[in-house]
């Protein structure tokens, strides 16, 4: 039976703004909940049950890592970002994807250019990712400003090169990391959950988790027993080593942490986080 869902079809073609140029939006879904239960009960004949038993159901796969069904439901994305995010996202390989061509377009003067609240310095506990504190207002500034202006000479340039005729392949070399870049993009659910597990991470680049949490909000129009069993289950829940369970029940027996220091730190941020 054909899935039609009333509140995700509010939203469908509707452009959801991220960051200063980008969106994301939901091109079409194939199944829902109800799907997945469908799936989960067609090896004994049974389909959709009540509501409770259907949500009890769909934590149940969820919790014990029953992964199938929810491969049954499939979102078809249009996003627009940042080519440095896009290559974040690339890196997952569970999906289909059919990105603009510099080759065959003419690409846009279309730059990112972080909030001042969002430029801070490298971070000295974490080497792939910046200090939690912005900087000051006028080094802010200086750095949009630098920012602006490499992005401005270099589609000044680009265009120059056009104009004399050069191959747009070869004129789109020199354009930088924070051009716009757009593409559909096709994945199952379970894939969609891991994804956003990774990405609304607080170790995630700020710029992807931007697009993660508008795309965790549509996919709660779709499957919004699955959403929450996935928010709980795993955005929410934590994974703990032989270990650290060791160390739990320790704990709970009002004995110290058995755990060397360097553990400690890794068990107690799980817990706090």
């Amino acid at each position: 039976m054909h899935c039609i869902v009333p509140e995700a079809e509010e939203i469908l073609d509707k452009e959801y703004p991220v960051l200063d140029h980008g969106f994301v939006r939901l091109v079409d879904y194939l199944g829902s909940d109800q799907r997945i239960v469908q799936s989960a009960r067609v090896s004994y004949g049974e389909g959709t049950k009540t509501y409770r038993q259907d949500k009890g159901l769909i934590n149940y796969l969820m919790r014990n890592d029953h992964t199938s069904p929810f491969e049954q439901v499939v979102f078809t994305f249009h996003v627009k970002m940042p080519i440095f995010v896009a290559r974040q996202w690339t890196r997952h390989r569970t999906a289909r994807m059919n990105e603009i061509s510099g080759r065959y377009s003419v690409m846009k003067d279309e730059v990112y250019i972080p909030a001042a609240e969002n430029i801070a310095l490298q971070s000295e506990d974490n080497k792939q990712g910046r200090a939690s504190e912005p900087v000051d207002a006028e080094t802010a500034k200086k750095i949009q400003s630098i920012m602006a202006s490499d992005a401005e000479r270099a589609f000044e340039n680009y265009h120059q090169m056009l104009d004399m005729g050069i191959a747009r392949e070869i004129s789109r070399i020199d354009l930088p990391l924070s051009l716009y870049t757009e593409f559909y993009w096709e994945i199952d659910l379970h894939n969609l959950f891991h994804f956003l597990k990774l990405r609304l991470d607080n170790h995630a680049q700020f710029e992807i988790r931007q697009y993660a949490i508008v795309m965790l909000e549509m996919i709660r129009r779709v499957c919004p027993i699955a959403t929450e069993a996935f928010e709980n289950h795993k955005l929410k829940g934590r994974s703990f080593s032989g270990r650290e369970m060791d160390a739990i029940k320790a704990m709970l027996r009002g004995e110290e942490c058995p755990l060397e220091k360097r553990e400690k730190e890794i068990f107690l941020e799980k817990l706090n986080k």
